[in-house]
C-alpha cells in the first residue's frame, strides 16, 4: 500500500513538473527588447551603484522641464501621447523606473517610494535641471508627491493623475496578486508563469474604452513585464504595504497642484481624487467623463491642453 501511495505521489509530482515546464514563460531577450522599445530618442543613463535607467529627454533645452513618472507595471511609453502634443513647448523627461521597462531590476531590490524618489532626484541632478514640474500617474503619483515633500526647492508644481494616496478601507481585502506576492511558494511560481492571456484579459479594464488596449499594447506590456528582473520586482513591490498619504503630508504641499482623474477608473476610483483634492490646499481637480485610469493615453488632447494651461499659468 505504501509503495502504491509512493507511486501516486511521484506521478503527481511528475505531472506538476510537466505542467510547470509547459506553462512557463521565459524572460524576454534584453537586446531584442532594447532594439524594439529603446530606439532614439531613448538613452540609457548610468546613475551609479549598478543602476542604468532607460529614459527619454526631448524638447527645447531652455523650456520648462516636465518630469513624468509612470505607474506600476507601465513604462515611459505611457507618456508618448503627451510628448507628441507638448514636445515643442516643454522639455519632457520620462523614465522607466527600476523594476519596469528596459531599466530592469534595482541592484538593491528596494522598490519603496523613497527609493524611487531617490532615482528621480539622481536623474534631475544628472541632467542638471534645477526646477521641474513633476507629474505622476497611479504609483508614479505617489512617487511625485513624496518627491515634492522631500525636495520642495526643486518642484515648481505637481500634477497627480489617478494617483495613489488615499488609505484603503480598514476592512478592504488585498487583491489576489498582492496576496500571492506574500506567499513564498506561490510567488516563485508567479515569477515564472506569465501567459499573454493574463495581460490581454486585464489591460482593457484600465481604460474607459477597452478597445484602446490593442494587440500591440498587450504585447508591449507582456514583453516588458518579462524583461529580466521585472517580474520578481513586481512581486517585491506587491509584497510591500500600500502607499498611503496622511492629512499632514498633503496639507504641507505648499505649491500649485493639479489633479487629473478618469471618471471610470476601476483601479483607483474618482472618490480618491476628491479625497486628495480636499486635503491639498489650493489644488484643482479635473475629472474626465468616460475615461479610465490613464487619461494621458485615453484622453490625450484635453489632458495635454489642461496640463499646458496649468504650466503656462505658472509663468
Amino acid at each position: 500500500m505504501l509503495r502504491v501511495l509512493g507511486y501516486i505521489v511521484l506521478g503527481l509530482i511528475a505531472i506538476l513538473v510537466i505542467a510547470f515546464l509547459w506553462l512557463r514563460t521565459p524572460d524576454t531577450d534584453p537586446a531584442a527588447m532594447r532594439a524594439k522599445y529603446g530606439t532614439p530618442p531613448s538613452q540609457f543613463v548610468d546613475l551609479g551603484g549598478g543602476l542604468t535607467v532607460h529614459l527619454r529627454d526631448t524638447g527645447p533645452r531652455d523650456a520648462p522641464a516636465l518630469v513624468l513618472v509612470h505607474g506600476s507595471n507601465a513604462s515611459l511609453q505611457t507618456w508618448e501621447p503627451w510628448a507628441d502634443r507638448l514636445g515643442k513647448t516643454y522639455r519632457i523627461i520620462r523614465m522607466d523606473l527600476p523594476g519596469h521597462g528596459l531599466t530592469g531590476a534595482s541592484p538593491t531590490r528596494d522598490y519603496s517610494a523613497a527609493a524611487y524618489v531617490g532615482v528621480v532626484e539622481r536623474i534631475r541632478a544628472k541632467l542638471g535641471i534645477d526646477h521641474i514640474v513633476l507629474a505622476g500617474n497611479s504609483m508614479g503619483g505617489g512617487v511625485a508627491w513624496h518627491y515634492a515633500l522631500a525636495h520642495p526647492d526643486h518642484v515648481r508644481a505637481l500634477v497627480l493623475i489617478d494617483s495613489v494616496g488615499q488609505p484603503e478601507p480598514g476592512n478592504g481585502k488585498a487583491p489576489l496578486a498582492f496576496r500571492i506576492a506574500r506567499v513564498p511558494v506561490l510567488r516563485n511560481v508567479a515569477a515564472q508563469i506569465t501567459p499573454r492571456r493574463m495581460i490581454a484579459d486585464s489591460l482593457p479594464g484600465v481604460f474607459g474604452n477597452p478597445k484602446l488596449a490593442d494587440a500591440a499594447m498587450v504585447d508591449r506590456y507582456w514583453e516588458l513585464l518579462r524583461y529580466p528582473g521585472n517580474r520578481e520586482a513586481t512581486l517585491d513591490r506587491f509584497a510591500r504595504p500600500s502607499d498611503r498619504a496622511t492629512d499632514a503630508q498633503l496639507a504641507s504641499l505648499k505649491l500649485p497642484v493639479l489633479i487629473l482623474w478618469g471618471e471610470k477608473d476601476q483601479l483607483i476610483p474618482v472618490s480618491s481624487g476628491q479625497w486628495l483634492h480636499a486635503r491639498i490646499p489650493g489644488s484643482r481637480l479635473i475629472v474626465y467623463p468616460g475615461v479610465g485610469h490613464l487619461p494621458m493615453e485615453e484622453h490625450p488632447d484635453q489632458s495635454a491642453a489642461d496640463l499646458k494651461a496649468f504650466v503656462d499659468a505658472l509663468r
